[in-house]
């Protein structure tokens, strides 16, 4: 068995998977990263719509997770969630937050920060029927991010449940529903050699969006 504890400060990786150039970027970074994005997909990279989301008490204690991105459109990123849960709470008390999406295979990552809205009631309704049953139930048993007694409670009430709305539909919980972030600053890092990576940044700036290049 290694000693990891000593190998971990000697542990790299030689990025060579490609170059990123300014002139390479589309002028609207959504559209440059549904780009990205597609490449993920057609490379099959495992859960390529996972990303960290962090976000921040109003004190700006910070707290980050691995969510999956539902949707992107021309204002920004969608995602769904508990809003009592404590990332619900803290976009509740400080509307702003970050996402990272790292790609190993791809030697690609995409940093979004912006300000967060809630998505409308109609959009929340249609994503959550989209969903398989048993995950609607779930979002009206768990009480996201709060303590229980034993996961036996939670499956005892998760089948409960299912057999209560067994041929019912399951009404959205007023508890539950999307979120949008709106990106003001966006940097999409492409790995390179020696580690001078390429990180192109865009920053919206009097509504114009510019683009530049930053030091690795």
């Amino acid at each position: 068995m290694s000693d990891w504890k000593k190998d971990i400060a000697t542990h790299h990786h030689q990025f060579e998977a490609g170059i990123w150039d300014e002139s390479q970027a589309d002028k609207n970074p959504i559209l440059q990263f549904e780009k990205w994005f597609g490449v993920a997909m057609e490379q099959k990279v495992l859960e390529e719509n996972s990303f960290v989301l962090s976000t921040a008490t109003r004190n700006g204690m910070p707290s980050a997770r691995v969510v999956l991105l539902k949707g992107v459109d021309t204002k920004g990123f969608l995602f769904f969630t508990n809003y009592e849960s404590r990332k619900g709470i803290e976009l509740l008390e400080n509307p702003v937050a970050s996402m990272t999406f790292y790609w190993p295979t791809l030697h690609r990552q995409i940093r979004i920060e912006g300000v967060v809205e809630k998505v409308t009631e109609k959009e929340s309704k249609e994503y959550f029927h989209s969903r398989p049953i048993a995950s609607q139930a779930g979002a009206w048993i768990s009480p996201q991010s709060k303590t229980i007694a034993t996961r036996t409670e939670l499956e005892e009430k998760h089948a409960s449940f299912l057999k209560e709305h067994e041929n019912k539909e399951i009404p959205t919980p007023e508890h539950w529903g999307g979120y949008r972030i709106i990106p003001k600053h966006l940097e999409f890092w492409q790995g390179r050699t020696n580690r001078l990576h390429d990180r192109i940044a865009y920053t919206l700036e009097a509504g114009k969006w510019r683009i530049y290049r930053l030091a690795p």
